[in-house]
């Protein structure tokens, strides 16, 4: 396991990952909100994008007062200076993985930093 890490994550309301996987580059999250729930505060970050991928459920995100309907299988990249809040739907919960970066730091694309 020199070059890899492996974790199961459970159905904790919020798990980060960074520890468990050893991250240096990003922060990751799963979240999992149930019916009715909302993330209790509005955010933003001063230096990081962050790029959330809806893993089941629905639900929406306000950002910056704009209501964003949000469903399996959607992703939705919001800039730092973004104010955003995540609700799930009244009838359904919500799961998804929040992946945070810093804004303009991707140096190469995977066929550029490949080594095959």
């Amino acid at each position: 396991m020199e070059n890899f890490s492996k974790v199961s994550v459970a159905q904790d309301a919020r798990t980060e990952l960074h520890d468990k996987l050893s991250l240096t580059g990003a922060e990751v999250s799963i979240n999992n909100l149930p019916a009715g729930a909302s993330v209790p505060f509005v955010h933003s970050h001063k230096n990081n994008e962050e790029i959330y991928v809806v893993l089941a459920g629905k639900g929406k995100a306000v950002i910056d007062g704009e209501e964003v309907e949000l469903e399996t299988g959607d992703w939705i990249r919001i800039s730092p200076a973004g104010k955003r809040q995540f609700f799930a739907a009244e009838d359904s919960a919500i799961s998804f993985a929040c992946i945070q970066v810093k804004e303009n730091s991707l140096e190469g694309y995977t066929m550029d930093d490949a080594v095959v």
